[in-house]
């Protein structure tokens, strides 16, 4: 009986070289003006690859090669150095993170800060426009808004306000005034909201669930992290733990096996929904479902099935059924020799092929068992991934 082969593809398109390469962190100071709010001053602090680690090293990458962009919110009376480990983790993968250092007194607006995160998604890629910025054609047209406590439930606010954001992210995110809770019905972005089991300072029932519950989205993730706390999203920050010092029980984890797990769940996430990286989707999903160390609620599968024989939508290359166990890879003119490859769902090489625009037939049926494999398809015009299913 012949193999049935389903295939699901990913159909955006990896317009940069640096697929699965990772950066060195630089930082760069700057302060925007918001001239549609009586000319704001935003001061940030900005994270983005680099070639040497630093402030102000160059960016990392030949001109051309862009990053999405994330704008990050910082806690009630936190500052923006709290948050260094967000940026490691982070910045590594190919991502640009944008901090405001606004709204961090006792009496902050969440609006003003909503509007803020907002405003800096736009801003950066108007840098990304301008020929005498730092940033000239290195930002990319995806983004995301992010936050944790307060600037968690800010990051939710901040959507009303730009129509272009990509996606949404927060960690242990705090109900706000307006209501962060209210304004989560209005969104329809993916979304990714991560608590923990031992948070007595926004406690997930009556803040992250509801907001998880109200949003829109049509994949939408609520992850929370067993035996975690409130405060050790960040790094050590004295006006987080003075506010959770009558906290019981207390976290199971340490701060820095929480940092791991958050990196596990952010980084891959943050691939498949600015970049279209299907094999981080994959590998977010796995270790979303199978950790014993998080415990999750999901609304979709991620990379979603197109039909069988379907081509990728790209049309530089070609990759689909012309039988049911005989794959077809053709790569097309101009774009040199293509390189097929074909992981196991621990990322190790089981085929490696060279393409070019001679077509290639590879038949499955009977090198593979039934199961999950990861693809990958790299040209000089693009790069594409995906999985098969082998049943």
């Amino acid at each position: 009986m012949l193999l049935r082969i389903a295939i699901f593809f990913t159909a955006l398109l990896m317009a940069n070289a640096t697929f699965g390469q990772t950066f060195l962190v630089g930082q760069r100071s700057l302060t925007f003006v918001d001239a549609s709010r009586a000319n704001r001053s935003i001061p940030v602090e900005i994270f983005y690859p680099a070639t040497t680690a630093g402030t102000n090293t160059p960016m990392a990458g030949s001109a051309g090669i862009r990053f999405p962009v994330i704008a990050f919110g910082h806690g009630f009376v936190m500052g923006v150095s709290a948050y260094q480990n967000i940026a490691d983790g982070v910045v590594p993968a190919g991502f640009i993170i944008v901090m405001p250092s606004t709204e961090s007194g006792l009496s902050p607006s969440h609006t003003e800060f909503a509007k803020d995160l907002a405003y800096l998604t736009t801003a950066m890629q108007t840098e990304g426009n301008n020929v005498n910025s730092f940033f000239y054609n290195r930002i990319d047209s995806t983004s995301c808004v992010m936050g944790h406590s307060m600037g968690g439930g800010a990051s939710v606010l901040a959507m009303q306000y730009n129509s272009s954001i990509s996606a949404l992210a927060n960690l242990a995110a705090a109900e706000t005034n307006p209501s962060a809770i209210a304004a989560a019905s209005q969104i329809n972005v993916p979304a990714l909201i991560i608590a923990t089991s031992t948070d007595c300072v926004t406690p997930a029932s009556s803040n992250q669930l509801p907001i998880y519950s109200d949003l829109q989205s049509s994949c939408k993730f609520f992850v929370n992290i067993l035996g975690g706390s409130h405060c050790q999203f960040a790094n050590y920050n004295f006006n987080c733990a003075l506010g959770e010092l009558t906290c019981t029980p207390s976290p199971v984890l340490s701060r820095a096996q929480q940092h791991a797990i958050i990196n596990q769940l952010l980084v891959p996430w943050l691939k498949y929904v600015l970049k279209g990286d299907c094999m981080a989707g994959v590998d977010f999903e796995s270790y979303a479902n199978n950790s014993l160390d998080v415990a999750t609620i999901q609304s979709c599968a991620v990379c979603a099935p197109t039909a069988v024989n379907d081509a990728i939508g790209a049309s530089l290359i070609q990759v689909y059924l012309n039988s049911q166990s005989t794959l077809h890879l053709q790569s097309a003119n101009g774009c040199g020799n293509a390189r097929f490859s074909l992981f196991d769902l621990h990322g190790r090489l089981l085929l490696s092929r060279e393409v070019g625009a001679d077509p290639v037939d590879i038949d499955l049926k009977n090198d593979y068992k039934a199961g999950l494999y990861l693809w990958r398809f790299d040209s000089e015009c693009e790069s594409v991934a995906g999985k098969i299913v082998l049943q």
